[in-house]
């Protein structure tokens, strides 16, 4: 199968999210199948600027699956440079752009799902990057922008024009955020829409029977996994074998605590030890999937090294709780 010039595995994605995406944990979820991964977003206008931070960012490791970089920012000609500079930095397999980020500081500043509000801005970023990369250029956006507004269809048969290779629709607008529902109804009349190109889902795929059924009921051509992930890359495996019409395959208290530990160690080696109080949201997100372990979530919430985690999960591994249903 393949994705934007890119042999793909499956049809199940690990969507970008800020603070969550970055190597060791798209890595782990490379590991449990997501068969594509794009980076944390980042700044064009950074990146132009040099910045270190957004540069460490965007290193991708050896031996990685396709993984596409994701920008943002308002001004289509240092989006075009930021594009250049982001696959200059990371040989990423493709540039995707943020048009949906709904956080009050992004879109203040007429970046992220504020360019809904204005299309011809939103085109002239599209075909500035276009133009500027080698590689293809996909675009990510929602449902709309104000509450119960419905923009995405007519914003993705402009996006189409432009020469993007794929585009991501999340079926909420940016006055939703991240509540109620995700409308796949709005999802399917994007699909129906555009002939060219394919199209990713993106909201509430927080499980296998999820993902599965927003592929039946939106047409969609793959779907993409955000806070589903979280602590959970095991739902790539899960998609997998849904896909095949197989049940999930049982979790282990054991093997979600060598998970756990591998992406620590993994963090730790990419970042240094000091990133182990960075990986605690990991951390809880993962013991959130066991039953009554409330005290080692409190002792979670302050872990600061790997030996301090280690014997941590050595305490929970003996006893062994139950791991809940998802």
């Amino acid at each position: 199968m393949r994705f934007c010039g890119s042999e793909v595995e499956s049809r199940f994605f690990l969507a970008p999210m800020a603070g969550v995406t970055d190597a060791p944990f798209r890595a782990v979820c490379e590991r449990y199948g997501a068969a594509l991964t794009y980076t944390e977003m980042v700044s064009a206008r950074a990146l132009t600027y040099q910045d270190e931070k957004s540069g460490r960012m965007l290193r991708l490791p050896e031996g990685h699956k396709p993984c596409f970089a994701q920008i943002f920012g308002s001004d289509p000609d240092v989006m075009a440079e930021g594009a250049r500079r982001a696959l200059e930095i990371s040989g990423a397999q493709g540039i995707d752009i943020n048009m949906g980020c709904p956080v009050s500081k992004i879109v203040g500043n007429g970046e992220g799902s504020a360019l809904m509000r204005d299309p011809k801005r939103a085109e002239a970023i599209l075909r500035a990057v276009v133009r500027a990369v080698p590689v293809p250029v996909t675009v990510k956006f929602r449902k709309g922008f104000e509450g119960g507004s419905d923009t995405c269809v007519e914003f993705a048969k402009m996006a189409e024009q432009t020469g993007i290779a794929a585009l991501c629709v999340h079926g909420r607008t940016r006055a939703q955020m991240y509540t109620g529902a995700s409308d796949r109804e709005v999802v399917a009349r994007v699909k129906a829409a555009v002939t060219s190109i394919p199209v990713i889902a993106s909201g509430d795929a927080l499980s296998a029977r999820a993902c599965m059924e927003i592929l039946r009921e939106t047409g969609v051509d793959y779907v993409m996994i955000a806070r589903g992930a979280e602590g959970n890359p095991f739902i790539f495996r899960d998609c997998l074998r849904a896909a095949e019409g197989l049940p999930p395959e049982r979790l282990s208290c054991g093997e979600l605590l060598d998970t756990l530990l591998a992406h620590a160690r993994a963090m730790a080696e990419w970042k240094g030890e000091r990133s182990l109080v960075e990986f605690r949201k990991h951390g809880l997100w993962y013991l959130g999937r066991l039953a009554g372990v409330k005290p080692f979530k409190v002792r979670m919430s302050g872990v600061s090294g790997l030996e301090e985690l280690e014997a941590l999960c050595e305490e929970i591994r003996k006893e062994d709780p139950a791991v809940k249903e998802v």
